[in-house]
């Protein structure tokens, strides 16, 4: 597959990665693409470039169009590595090219990254760049999800290269939403989302505040498929996500040594299913929590549940709660549970946790001895009713 047309003149010429299946700890089971974009007027610009093993595949892409060498400006909309990792091969060959970054974090991002003097251009918030019968203007998305992210507009086309906002962690054999399908993309697109961009709501918000004011005809990030039909749906998401909406819906994630703990998880789940919400039970063990986290991400509570290792949380549950904390997810109750032998502590320290991260912590949790009895197994039942009382009370329904 060759370059793909998105306008007269503007043209994806990015790579597509099949085979990747972790993204910093993020699973890819559906793989990525590195989207790069060339706009061809009387000066020509490339926006952003691909992970450097792929740089061929990108260069194979832009030459069919022009030679590097006629490039006239490249935009570095994010230093991160998978968009800027083949920087210095591009440069190299577009020896005339000014190098477009936002100022002091992208600027200094670049030269600390790359440590070589390239010809930089720096902008800042409505900066121009004209190309002919074109202009670029960069608009400022500080920590979406670096300080150095911004987006480009190409104005007369209504373009805006979005670069990791909208995006999604999937590779396919074509570039646009309605070729592969809301129903296949909005997932991935919450999943990326929820892992990566869950802890900036309120950045979202600003963000999505300033891209308001824009026309915006299509949006095209830097990974996955290019929102021409639906870009709407994604930015109303985004909003909801932003503002922390959740669904009627409760999650259990849990692991378990001997199945003590796993027999609490059911029963509480169990119990909030009696009382009408949604309910989802995942073992960390059997599951991968980049795939768990996007199910937080619309869930009202998270339930966690570990048996006690050596005075602590069973190092499964302890690092999904690292991860979790990190992502800072908003407006969820939580709940602590598990079994213990002689001794306890990993519910105590997984309700210290899910507060820390954030989450409202309902009552001191349920902290059961070796096998739970009928008795103790009806009050996961009784507990787990209690929290789905609180639910279907205190839900806000995220748009259809």
């Amino acid at each position: 597959m060759g370059n793909v047309r998105l306008a007269e003149g503007v043209y994806w010429v990015g790579a597509i990665d099949w085979n990747i299946r972790n993204f910093h700890g993020y699973s890819t089971r559906l793989g990525t693409t590195y989207n790069a974009y060339l706009v061809v007027d009387e000066k020509i610009a490339l926006i952003d470039t691909v992970k450097a093993p792929f740089y061929s595949e990108m260069v194979s892409r832009v030459t069919e169009l022009v030679p590097l060498q006629d490039i006239d400006y490249v935009v570095s909309n994010h230093v991160e590595m998978d968009h800027s990792g083949s920087l210095p091969m591009v440069m190299s060959e577009a020896k005339k090219a000014k190098l477009i970054t936002l100022e002091k974090f992208g600027d200094s991002g670049l030269k600390k990254t790359f440590h070589t003097d390239w010809p930089l251009m720096p902008v800042k918030e409505g900066s121009e760049v004209e190309l002919g019968k074109r202009r670029l203007r960069f608009i400022p998305t500080p920590m979406l999800h670096w300080p150095d992210s911004m987006c480009t507009y190409l104005v007369e086309d209504n373009i805006l290269f979005s670069m990791d906002a909208f995006g999604q962690h999937m590779a396919s054999s074509v570039r646009f939403d309605d070729e592969v399908g809301l129903d296949v993309v909005m997932p991935e697109a919450a999943k990326y989302y929820a892992n990566i961009l869950m802890p900036f709501g309120d950045l979202i918000l600003k963000a999505a505040d300033k891209l308001s004011r824009l026309d915006i005809g299509m949006i095209a990030p830097s990974h996955g498929v290019i929102w021409r039909s639906h870009h709407e749906v994604i930015v109303q998401a985004y909003a909801a996500w932003g503002r922390g909406d959740s669904r009627n819906k409760a999650l259990v994630v849990y692991d378990t040594m001997w199945g003590s703990t796993e027999k609490m998880a059911l029963a509480l789940a169990q119990g909030i299913a009696n009382e009408g919400p949604e309910v989802r039970v995942y073992n960390l063990t059997r599951s991968d929590q980049s795939d768990i986290m996007k199910e937080v991400l619309d869930a009202r509570a998270v339930l966690v549940g570990s048996p006690t290792l050596n005075n602590g949380l069973f190092p499964s549950v302890a690092a999904f709660l690292t991860y979790l904390k990190g992502l800072k997810p908003k407006g969820k109750l939580g709940a602590a549970f598990g079994s213990h032998g002689w001794a306890g502590g990993a519910v105590k320290l997984a309700q210290q946790e899910l507060g820390q991260a954030g989450i409202e912590v309902m009552d001191s949790g349920l902290a059961f001895k070796f096998v739970p009895t009928e008795e103790e197994l009806s009050q996961c039942i009784d507990f787990g009713r209690t929290i789905g009382n609180r639910i279907t009370g205190a839900r806000t329904e995220l748009p259809a």
